[in-house]
């Protein structure tokens, strides 16, 4: 879904509305049949507004919105409605005739107004789309909407990180994963906020072009806008000098440990009842908003900055702690999300970063079904390591396996010589296919690697001597596979054997896995839709996303019970849409499914080399209509544009319309 309406606030052009489908339909079908309406609620910038909008396009909505200039004059917000003077019981009289009304920033309306809008709902007449700003004061007759159980309330729950990404691929163009990670950090769900700091990035000339990409990338310190001030003032100038002082030396050091003998006890129990500062579970502070440090350092004076900061060496050993904590996770075949801000600030602030801390945040990313950031940090490594083996074996692996090795093979680099030369690493890719050692990506280094002081993480055959260095993926399988060609994948897989698995070969796998990754295997070889879906469950439960929703889609294809097949087709269709673009062969089966027949159709002819216009003469379409439809389906396959449509996807024969 996107669409665009005039922007009046800004001069900058619009961004289309994106994501949020589900909350779309949810509230179109509380304000159709004989629903009375929806109260949608949330915090300032969160796109409340903008989604309502959307709900009841095209359709014939009368419109109220309450400001703080009204608040003290009776029926304000529906004095376009309404005669200069009226009773509420003649005003409800009035307004029961209305259809569909939509009340906007209702926590402002005045108390008459407010009165009216709660009579509408008791009479039940109107159907009643009301928004209202969650934590700010509204008048006792809004909030006994949804505590009164007149109707239902929906509280809008933060943009998920995929729905930002799109928001941002829609509104920003190709900005690369690391940077939308960041912005989707920095936000925390705040739309406008968002905006604001994508403007300034821009404007002060901060992104860069990613090599060999069409992406751009921003590193850097976070532009501190009037408006970014603005938005956290309010919570840092309640702050004595004493906590002052203490969120001083959080900003320029975080995360920082309790017991450190330059904090203020006192001051830090205060700032977290306060909410300003966070504590986690090992004693480590740190600001509670992304968005404090930088606007924290924007008004400390040069000397005060230059007491305070600490320099990249001052962070060695919390990465090398960071680079053991997650290179024992994937060795323990669990990657749910590990805290790893140190990198993450090094990164942001362009400093750059070891390649062997690269490699691991990159294979754990892979792991996670994190593609698009997996090959993020690959780069990062080599940005300081050009010649990094892990690092280019890691960024063909997470480019492989992701909506962006059909770019590639359209350029005519998925060639395995190519590969090859990008990962640098002789005998790691060979039309031979690759040897035990090298098929996949190399094991993460031990803790002790990373830190001699630290004992060594078990390693992933310690823990579960069948599974493989957690299920890696040999670069010529996965090269092959996006070019379309699973037999020679197969070929390829040689040590690798759960790649096999992924791959639909489980057969090649008997005998060479445990644990989740053997039940995976058995499961797929006997066509057992139950069993498949368990070993996705478990497969989830540990992180591994991408794997989970392969075993759901494969679940899909199994089961005989129609239902059973839909709920699992559904649980991959999720789990993929947070992988970010990733496309192999288990997933392919759900692509064309995602689109609607009308996108089926365009996309179609889109990849048998028709043009807009052609497209739009043969289905009697407007231009513009086929453009839209076919940015949409773009979002939903992952493709950057047209012209890789045919790599990511076989199509069927085109349908008449």
């Amino acid at each position: 879904m996107t669409t665009f309406e005039r922007d009046a606030t800004s001069l900058r052009p619009p961004w289309p509305f994106t994501g949020r489908q589900d909350e779309l339909e949810l509230i179109r079908g509380s304000v159709a049949g004989g629903r009375h309406g929806i109260v949608v609620t949330g915090p300032a910038g969160r796109g409340k507004t903008r989604l309502v909008t959307e709900a009841v396009r095209g359709t014939d909505c009368a419109r109220a919105t309450g400001t703080p200039e009204t608040r003290d004059l009776p029926f304000a917000a529906f004095a376009h409605l309404l005669p200069d003077t009226v009773s509420l019981h003649r005003a409800v009289q009035l307004l029961s005739g209305v259809r569909l009304l939509l009340v906007d920033d209702a926590h402002l309306l005045d108390d008459a107004s407010a009165a009216l809008v709660h009579q509408l709902a008791v009479h039940g007449r109107t159907r009643l789309l009301v928004v209202a700003t969650e934590g700010a004061r509204a008048p006792g007759a809004i909030t006994r909407l949804w505590t009164g159980e007149l109707l239902p309330r929906l509280d809008l729950e933060p943009l998920p990180r995929e729905e930002t990404a799109q928001l941002l691929a829609a509104g920003a163009g190709g900005l690369e994963a690391l940077t939308v990670s960041r912005l989707h950090r920095l936000c925390q769900g705040d739309l406008r906020l968002l905006r604001e700091l994508v403007g300034a990035v821009r404007e002060q000339g901060l992104l860069s072009r990613v090599p060999d990409s069409g992406e751009w990338e921003w590193r850097g310190p976070v532009p501190v806008t009037a408006t970014v001030r603005e938005r956290l003032a309010d919570l840092l100038d309640r702050a004595d000098p004493g906590e002052r002082a203490t969120l001083d030396r959080l900003a320029f050091g975080e995360p920082l440990p309790v017991d450190a003998d330059t904090l203020d006890l006192g001051a830090l129990e205060v700032l977290e009842a306060d909410g300003l500062v966070h504590i986690d579970d090992h004693g480590t502070a740190s600001l509670a908003h992304p968005l404090h440090g930088p606007v924290l350092r924007s008004v400390a004076g040069r000397l005060r900055a230059r007491r305070l900061a600490r320099t990249p060496s001052d962070r060695t050993a919390a990465l090398e702690t960071e680079t053991a904590a997650l290179a024992r996770a994937i060795a323990e075949t669990d990657v749910r999300a590990v805290p790893a801000p140190v990198g993450e600030w090094l990164v942001t602030e362009g400093i750059g970063i070891p390649a062997p801390h690269a490699a691991v945040r990159a294979r754990f990313a892979r792991l996670r079904g994190q593609l698009r950031e997996a090959a993020s940090w690959a780069r990062e490594g080599l940005r300081t390591t050009p010649e990094d083996h892990p690092c280019h074996l890691e960024l063909a692996l997470s480019t492989a396996q992701s909506g962006e090795a059909g770019r590639v093979v359209a350029e005519g680099r998925g060639d395995l010589e190519r590969v090859a030369a990008r990962i640098r690493g002789s005998g790691s890719v060979n039309r031979g296919g690759p040897s035990a050692a090298d098929s996949g990506t190399p094991a993460a280094p031990s803790a002790s690697a990373v830190d001699p002081g630290t004992p060594a993480a078990p390693s992933a055959s310690a823990v579960d001597p069948g599974t493989p260095t957690p299920p890696s993926s040999g670069a010529a399988a996965w090269w092959a596979a996006a070019r379309g060609d699973l037999d020679a994948a197969l070929d390829a897989v040689g040590a690798e054997p759960y790649d096999a698995v992924r791959l639909g070969a489980p057969e090649r796998a008997v005998g060479r896995l445990t644990g989740v990754f053997a039940a995976h295997a058995d499961a797929l070889a006997q066509g057992d839709g139950p069993a498949l879906d368990r070993a996705a469950r478990t497969l989830e439960e540990r992180g591994f996303l991408l794997f989970a929703a392969e075993a759901y889609a494969q679940a899909a294809q199994a089961h005989r019970d129609p239902g059973a097949a839909r709920t699992s087709r559904t649980r991959s269709v999720a789990l993929a849409r947070r992988c970010q673009g990733a496309r192999t062969p288990a997933l392919a089966g759900l692509v064309l499914g995602e689109l609607t027949a009308r996108q089926r159709q365009i996309v179609t002819l889109a990849a048998a080399g028709l043009t807009n216009r052609q497209i739009a003469e043969k289905l009697t379409l407007s231009v513009r209509t086929v453009g839209n439809h076919l940015y949409g389906a773009y979002t939903r396959l992952g493709a950057s544009d047209r012209d890789a449509l045919p790599c990511l996807v076989e199509l069927p024969e085109a349908q008449p319309a």
